[in-house]
């Protein structure tokens, strides 16, 4: 039922984005009497479509990888490559616009929907904290190695003064094998100290075993699991369990699995009345990995603050987070290339039908906002100077507005092909991406 649910959603999703791309696409040629001989969604054989005018709108075989505008005179070896309406009939700059027309369209659906998003429902997290202090060091992490201690402040990393968490995070996610150099603050002393983050085989990330200081809470249970069964509520804020202070999500977890079965004591807020109940772990193998649980989901809790924007500050909040976010997708791309990050951390549409279908679950405003991340990713992935994708297109405009003359057929048939090799190959690694990271371990 949940990978039928995830699938539906997925389906959603990837439609709207190959709908939007592919207009911005379409526009742009229609706008400069370009013919547009095909629409498609997806690629391979034809399914089924119309016929209106003389374009063909179908659907294809392979609709869930994306879609193509296909135009007069666009590709090597076309007929109509003479026709004064084709694509290579018009002078370049024409021609760069339409190209450009798909990423620009996702880059707009993407500001669209979180400024439609945030003047229904704008939530910031209100920081209490305003600092990085550490919740939890697992035992023989390389945060533990380093001297670091639960309640450590980190108050310098690198060259950057105050770095928040999400600071610290990106940096320790593209640091596997490279040092990170810190400062720490302890009881009102600062000493220095390096952290070098091991790679996380399953996810590509890597990590150094600390995590955030914060209040954590109970998320969804599940039914007749202990959990449910000495009371525990969602949003119950755990403040102990075993008579250890809970600051930090994965300490409760590995409590809980150290627990060995035998009964833990919990300390809870509920409705600001404190409680205390003892529940008693189960061995599960209910999400594929083998351990004690007490079947809840276990979750930070933020002090978050709802309003309703105005237009012209909702779009000024929209533009700033997908600016924000571009330079993320950036960043990550880099450290790829640069073997900083492993590639095992992109998704594939695998991936992302479960993520859909998570942010689905969680209600209208997580699939809108999920949706505007996905746009936006598939603008920033599309302008990548790759063969076959819009980046390299542009790439190859922006040579012959250079030379002031076309390419020859022949190296532009060259390059689409092993463009699409390239292509097929880097789908080929995202599945199996994908299929790995949903495969139970050990």
């Amino acid at each position: 039922m949940a990978f039928i649910q995830s699938a539906f959603w997925f389906l959603i999703l990837i439609g709207v984005m190959i709908l939007i791309h592919e207009l911005g696409h379409f526009w742009a040629a229609r706008f400069f009497d370009v013919r547009v001989d095909t629409f498609s969604f997806g690629f391979g054989p034809r399914l089924f479509g119309f016929r209106r005018g003389e374009t063909d709108y179908r659907v294809s075989l392979v609709f869930f990888l994306g879609g193509f505008v296909k135009m007069a005179g666009e590709l090597p070896g076309d007929e109509s490559v003479n026709d004064p309406r084709g694509f290579l009939a018009k002078p370049r700059w024409q021609r760069l616009i339409i190209v450009l027309g798909g990423p620009m369209m996702n880059v707009v659906l993407a500001v669209a929907l979180l400024t439609g998003l945030y003047m229904v429902k704008y939530q910031k997290v209100v920081d209490a904290d305003n600092g990085a202090v550490v919740g939890n060091v697992a035992p023989n992490t390389p945060a533990a190695k380093a001297g670091i201690q639960d309640g450590d402040r980190i108050v310098k990393l690198g060259n950057q003064r105050n770095p928040t968490w999400d600071d610290i995070i990106l940096k320790e996610v593209e640091s596997a094998g490279h040092p990170m150099h810190l400062t720490i603050e302890r009881n009102g002393k600062d000493f220095d100290t390096t952290v070098t983050p091991v790679l996380d085989e399953r996810s590509g990330a890597g990590t150094a075993g600390w995590s955030e200081k914060g209040e954590v809470q109970l998320g969804p249970i599940s039914p007749g699991m202990p959990a449910q069964k000495v009371g525990l509520r969602e949003g119950d804020q755990i403040i102990a369990a075993a008579g250890h202070p809970i600051h930090a999500t994965v300490r409760f977890h590995e409590i809980i699995r150290a627990s060995g079965g035998k009964p833990v004591a919990i300390d809870l807020l509920r409705n600001g009345k404190p409680m205390q109940v003892t529940v008693q772990p189960v061995w599960s193998t209910s999400d594929g990995q083998p351990r004690w649980m007490i079947g809840a989901i276990v979750e930070p809790k933020f002090n978050i603050v709802t309003s309703r924007l105005s237009l012209p500050d909702a779009l000024h909040e929209s533009i700033e987070e997908n600016t924000r976010s571009a330079g993320l997708i950036f960043h990550v791309l880099e450290g790829v290339v640069e073997r900083r990050i492993s590639a095992k951390l992109l998704s594939g549409p695998v991936g992302i039908a479960q993520m859909s279908g998570q942010a689905a679950k969680e209600g209208p405003s997580a699939f809108i906002a999920f949706m505007s991340m996905v746009s936006l990713n598939l603008a920033v992935i599309n302008l990548m100077p790759l063969p076959i994708l819009d980046g390299g297109g542009i790439v190859m405009l922006i040579i012959e507005m250079v030379m002031r003359r076309d390419m020859s057929l022949s190296v532009k048939e060259a390059v689409f092909k092993v463009g699409f090799v390239f292509i097929m190959m880097l789908v080929a690694f995202v599945l199996y991406n994908d299929i790995t990271k949903i495969l139970p371990t050990g």
